[in-house]
């Protein structure tokens, strides 16, 4: 009994905000392993974070008030901020913001069925999150792509390749020499071909079946006078995936697309940053969608990421 009205006196001195000595001992009670204590100590930390709330709206207020006032001076500042002071320990007290009990749920451990928010919850995991967002992007787009590709009636877009390992092999070759008159990486080259046609899964082919070799999205323009093909197709209009209708130029073959690839980059004035830059994989990619090479604002970390990742860095030609 002795015990118990000890502890409650305790917690009765250390409810009084301007008693030090009260939060002395209650610091000592915690020291000593008092469990008593628990509830109390969070509810401390709760009026803290209370009385720091109103310290910021008493600022608010002060550079708004009339600087010649009698309610304005020191010494009616000072006891207005032992009563702020005051009050949030009794609204800490009185059930306060419910941040106590989330303290002493996680401190102590006495409900058996609590779990804590660490085990169930990644919000400071920005890397996950952003991971997440490209995967549904991701997703959306192939869907879409899929759903293109049986709605249309003249072109449309299907698998040219079995797997990654194909897609990098037979690309492999045109690419060098494509590469050699960029003045860039073969691989970086293979890498851009992979996000434009999700590594060969969705070429556009036209009516009969015939592959456009297109692998690097290049539209038709009205001076194009070779075959083409229209297409559903992914725009984005700011940062929203559309589906849009276009007509892609269509070649004979592998060689005759890649080669076309690099007289268009180096024919057009505005990636004339981006072939300056092709030394510099990084920085070739960033100029190209700076230019307005693709309307994805993540085109160029897209194409990066492919180009580091295992099956390119891997492969052995």
């Amino acid at each position: 009994m002795d015990t118990l009205n000890h502890t409650n006196s305790q917690l009765e001195m250390a409810r009084n905000a301007n008693d030090i000595g009260g939060l002395n001992t209650l610091r000592q009670a915690i020291a000593e392993g008092d469990g008593e204590v628990l509830q109390e100590a969070a509810q401390q930390f709760e009026a803290i974070f209370v009385q720091m709330m109103l310290k910021s709206m008493r600022k608010a207020q002060d550079a708004l008030a009339d600087q010649d006032s009698p309610f304005n001076s020191q010494q009616v500042k000072f006891y207005r901020d032992m009563h702020d002071q005051q009050l949030a320990v009794d609204l800490s007290s009185n059930g306060g913001m419910g941040l106590a009990d989330l303290i002493v749920k996680q401190l102590g451990q006495q409900d058996p069925n609590y779990r804590p928010a660490s085990t169930i919850r990644s919000d400071g995991n920005l890397s996950s999150i952003n991971r997440a967002t490209v995967e549904a992007v991701t997703q959306a787009q192939d869907t879409m792509l899929q759903s293109a590709s049986k709605g249309s009636p003249s072109a449309y877009k299907a698998a040219m390749f079995d797997d990654q390992q194909a897609f990098v092999a037979a690309l492999y070759p045109h690419a060098e020499r494509a590469a050699a008159e960029l003045g860039t990486d073969a691989k970086a080259i293979i890498a851009q071909a992979a996000v434009e046609t999700g590594w060969g899964q969705y070429v556009i082919h036209n009516s009969q079946g015939q592959s456009s070799h297109n692998l690097f999205g290049i539209k038709a323009s009205p001076q194009w006078t070779g075959s083409q093909a229209v297409v559903d197709t992914i725009e984005f209009n700011n940062g929203v995936p559309e589906r849009r209708k276009a007509a892609f130029r269509q070649y004979t073959s592998l060689e005759e697309g890649l080669a076309d690839y690099v007289n268009f980059v180096r024919s057009q004035p505005r990636y004339a940053q981006a072939v300056a830059a092709s030394g510099d994989t990084q920085q070739y990619f960033s100029e190209l969608q700076q230019a307005g090479y693709a309307t994805d604002p993540d085109y160029a970390s897209k194409v990066m990421s492919v180009y580091r990742s295992d099956t390119l860095q891997r492969f052995e030609p």
